[in-house]
């Protein structure tokens, strides 16, 4: 079912270059195109999860401008965009407010530069969320990518998108553009 599809982009936890549970920088840049390409693939809700309060305040800061000040004269568009975008502490938080909307949990695929045991192609992610009746959420991790206690948590891992090159190190908004093109592409 394609209305009940949502995107979370986590920054914390994540894990570190060294490999320990750290919290990333929110971008200004990544809440605007996440938005917009969320907003473009009908994706219910776009949650941008950090822990940090001055992280936290700058996504507020952004939101307001976008939704309630200037900006949402100024660029309908962006604000229509962004009126998906819903701040959260933690990714537990996402899920229960996944649950507390649709009244049970979301299937969990996530995305990743590596092949796991339970990788799926994304026809086969496209399948699944073609077929199901329950609701899909779909994470997108930061720094070097989420750790363990999130990943055990998740139904699919997707397979790592990649280009014809020895180079692999994508912005996530470019992520997110790719892997929901290919997920759920014109089916919208």
């Amino acid at each position: 079912m394609l209305d009940k599809i949502y995107v979370a982009l986590i920054h914390y936890p994540i894990l570190g270059r060294d490999g320990k549970i750290i919290s990333t920088a929110v971008t200004n840049l990544d809440i605007h195109d996440i938005a917009r390409t969320s907003r473009t693939y009908k994706i219910k809700k776009y949650y941008v999860v950090t822990n940090l309060p001055a992280q936290q305040d700058i996504v507020k800061k952004v939101l307001h401008y976008w939704r309630e000040d200037f900006g949402k004269e100024y660029n309908p568009n962006r604000a229509e965009a962004l009126s998906l975008v819903s701040l959260k502490s933690y990714y537990e938080d996402v899920i229960d407010e996944i649950k507390t909307i649709e009244n049970e949990a979301p299937i969990i695929m996530f995305t990743s530069a590596k092949w796991r045991e339970n990788t799926i192609t994304f026809k086969e992610g496209q399948q699944i969320i073609l077929e199901t009746k329950k609701p899909v959420l779909i994470l997108f991790g930061t720094g070097w990518g989420m750790p363990d206690e999130i990943l055990n948590q998740c139904d699919y891992a997707l397979e790592p998108v990649r280009g014809k090159s020895d180079f692999n190190h994508l912005s996530v908004r470019a992520a997110v553009a790719i892997i929901l093109d290919r997920l759920i592409g014109e089916n919208i």
